[in-house]
């Protein structure tokens, strides 16, 4: 059961079933490390678990087996490991092992700060043989120094005076979680990291690692401080260091044993054993209390700009607080990661980068932190001759085209009906790559790489498309809705792919005037004539359009499939894609995810107000939402349309998901594609807020049981922070000089502040 603060997530919960949710929901991460909240001391051994730490980009490959392999079939998968567990400490109490399932419980609480960046486990507990502890540990994986996660275990004597025991494990030989029932889930079991080496170093437990496949080394590095004179015993073997820790402790007396842990790969370090030695000596030189303090200050400086205040409903800001906060925790700060569909909190997804990325998680970083949002779009950058290599293996003699899931940059899905056939991931991340350009007007970042990156993407879509009737036609591939595959003229890919084709001859343009084209253009092999072929492809781009319903049908052939019998399906058999075989699902009007409907968010102006309307009452029937990242886009569209209150309702499903486990798979990582599209909902949706080539718009509306909301955005080096009550809309100039914005459909110059009643 969680509490209701905005600012904290608490659980006073031992429930089986609820802890292991929480072992996601308290995870502790910084972008780069990830360590699932599990207890310290260990669950029963009948309860369920998935122990796991886990860095941004470090994978292993498995073997991909196929009962009929055909070619350009995958043969492997990178997967994201659970890597070295740091987690344990067990305390002994006069020869009683501390135990929230053993003696009894006396106050217990767990929380998770977002101001200050941490976890917290608060416990009373007596012993079975009388003693009573009040016991305090502290997790902290630090934004500052990346590579640092830390438990800070203090414990306070109630009524006892003796012998206290710590044992402190650093585990080696350690597993992934699998699930064959699960198909969001890996399905078997592999072990995929072994040790290569255990020693000690200047007081310092050293265990280095090398995955059995991809051939990446990880070291992880601990040290134990303690308040106390203490006797230390170490002991090894092949797998794992263990150390065991003695103090007396008196009646109302505190100690307190940090372990300080670091952990480093070879993907970012040349040397990880020696990288991690100095970080080590880095953060042990520094008081605890400073690095908590350099926490709080990284966090007080990001809330600055990220966060969006609703008055009025303090259950549905915690959510936005969450959401907010997952998304700092789950994103990669550097050109070797990006963010995963379960962050760093679990193994759902196995760890890859989807187009989740782009479209629902990037706009909350362009638009709060657009340094980060530059890094994400460097990574796909970085990732662009893989793309090209990818396109060769589907048969395409020109241009690149992104995989639907991966880690370092090579094709995941094994299933390409659903997976690889998402042809629309190029014209997300183009549509991304210029959204920044519209943010930022960073010319040098167009030239250096979003340039080429639209290039190559456009030549895809000629390679794949063609001319029938004088209308530019793509066949053959999966638009968003995965209960829909391999269809003709799937609405959203082909009105992508035009915004794509119109923005790669902009960005001709761009180069011409402000880069070395002639360059790049030997370098890729471009000509004028290709350039010229990609105006004519998307002005003569066909979008599927129902004249006589004045809707967009998703595909060529949607409309004329039976409507799947909603009325008769149990409530038990959702999501659908557990229950039923796919071919079953796929000869329905059933939609799991918003797809069409996106569409229209995200390239509002292509259709009549009227065709929007439509399309989003007519595919709301028949949606059901069984992908996390469809009420976001309901939600902001209902918003659009004026229905306010169903833009509320859908909005509180968003916020909620996995705060309350409404999906019932939140113990296998959290939903960080909803967690942006909870962002968007507020400054898309209620904000009304768009970013077009003709500049920045709002249109916000407020639902009845809010006072007001307040968010910021970066827009060409100014921040705008807007202010919504039932009164007025306040836009208020924090940085920058003037400049204009659009307020429900009038233009205003921005200088200091308006008022739009």
């Amino acid at each position: 059961m969680i509490e209701n603060n905005k600012w904290e997530i608490v659980s006073c919960s031992l429930e089986p079933s609820e802890l292991i949710v929480d072992e996601t929901l308290f995870h502790t991460a910084n972008g780069y490390i990830g360590v699932r909240g599990n207890f310290e001391e260990g669950y029963p051994s009948k309860y369920d678990t998935i122990r796991g730490t886990y860095i941004n980009g470090f994978y292993d490959l498995s073997e991909v087996k196929h009962g009929e392999k055909l070619y350009g079939f995958i043969e492997s998968k990178q997967k994201i490991i659970n890597i070295t567990d740091v987690q344990g400490i067990e305390l002994f109490v006069a020869g009683d092992k501390f135990s929230l399932f053993d003696g009894e419980v006396l106050d217990y609480k767990r929380t998770l700060d977002m101001r200050t960046g941490v976890t917290k486990r608060h416990v009373v507990w007596q012993s079975p043989k009388g003693h009573i502890l009040e016991i305090d540990i502290v997790r902290m994986a630090s934004f500052v120094k990346p590579e640092l996660f830390l438990i800070d275990y203090t414990i306070k004597s109630i009524n006892y005076d003796g012998e206290i025991v710590f044992v402190s494990t650093h585990i080696g030989e350690v597993s992934n979680y699998f699930n064959p029932h699960d198909p969001r889930v890996a399905g078997e079991f592999e072990k995929h990291l072994s040790v290569t080496e255990i020693r000690r170093e200047e007081h310092v437990d050293l265990i280095h690692s090398e995955t059995n496949a991809s051939g990446l080394k990880v070291t992880s590095a601990v040290k134990h401080i303690v308040s106390a004179q203490c006797q230390i015993e170490s002991t090894s073997d092949t797998r794992s260091l263990i150390s065991k820790i003695k103090f007396n402790i008196k009646a109302g007396n505190i100690e307190k044993l940090t372990k300080y842990c670091i952990f480093t790969d070879s993907i970012r370090y040349s040397d990880c054993a020696q990288s991690a030695l100095c970080a080590m000596h880095e953060v042990t030189r520094m008081t605890l209390s400073k690095l908590y303090q350099s926490q709080e200050d990284y966090l007080n400086a990001f809330w600055e700009m990220a966060d969006v205040k609703v008055e009025g409903d303090e259950k549905l800001q915690q959510g936005i607080h969450f959401s907010v906060y997952q998304l700092l925790q789950s994103v990669g700060k550097d050109k070797y990661s990006n963010i995963a569909a379960k962050g760093l909190s679990g193994e759902g997804y196995e760890g890859h980068y989807f187009w989740d990325t782009e479209i629902y998680m990037l706009p909350f970083f362009l638009l709060t932190h657009p340094k980060i949002a530059e890094d994400l779009l460097s990574y796909r950058y970085e990732k662009l001759d893989a793309a090209r290599k990818n396109a060769r293996m589907l048969g395409h003699q020109k241009g690149a085209l992104y995989p639907w899931r991966t880690i370092s940059g090579s094709e995941c899905s094994a299933y390409f009906a659903s997976g690889s056939a998402q042809y629309h991931i190029n014209a997300d991340i183009a549509y991304m790559f210029v959204q920044h350009y519209l943010v930022t007007k960073n010319i040098d970042f167009v030239v250096s790489k979003s340039a080429e990156v639209l290039f190559e993407t456009a030549r895809l879509w000629m390679d794949t498309g063609h001319y029938t009737g004088g209308s530019f036609r793509i066949d053959a591939v999966t638009g968003p809705d995965e209960y829909t595959c391999l269809v003709n003229n799937n609405y959203y890919t082909n009105v992508m792919a035009k915004y794509n084709l119109k923005w790669a001859v902009k960005c001709y343009e761009l180069v011409k005037v402000h880069g070395d084209l002639e360059s790049l253009a030997r370098r890729i092999g471009l000509s004028e004539e290709e350039v010229k072929n990609w105006g004519e492809a998307y002005q003569n781009m066909y979008l599927p359009y129902d004249e006589e319903l004045d809707l967009n049908p998703q595909d060529d052939t949607f409309l004329s499939k039976a409507v799947w019998d909603f009325p008769s399906t149990p409530e038990e058999n959702y999501p659908l894609l557990l229950h039923y075989h796919p071919l079953y699902i796929y000869r329905y009007q059933v939609c799991k995810q918003a797809d069409t409907v996106l569409a229209h968010f995200l390239l509002e102006d292509e259709e009549e107000l009227s065709t929007i309307q439509n399309s989003f009452n007519y595919y709301e029937k028949i949606t059901t939402h069984d992908s996390s990242l469809s009420t976001c886009i309901f939600s902001i569209m209902a918003a659009k349309l004026g229905d306010v209150h169903k833009a509320y309702d859908y909005f509180i499903q968003t916020t909620r998901l996995d705060l309350d486990n409404t999906h019932h798979n939140t113990k296998d990582g959290i939903h960080t594609a909803n967690m942006g599209g909870t962002y968007m909902g507020m400054v898309y949706g209620f904000g009304g807020l768009r970013i077009k080539e003709t500049g920045i718009y709002f249109n916000p509306t407020i639902p009845e049981p809010w006072e007001h909301y307040t968010f910021k955005v970066c827009y060409q080096d100014r921040v705008i922070k807007v202010h919504v009550n039932k009164r007025e809309c306040v836009c208020e100039l924090i940085e920058g000089e003037a400049i204009e914005i659009n307020v429900r459909n009038n233009a205003y110059v921005l200088k200091d502040e308006i008022i739009i009643v």
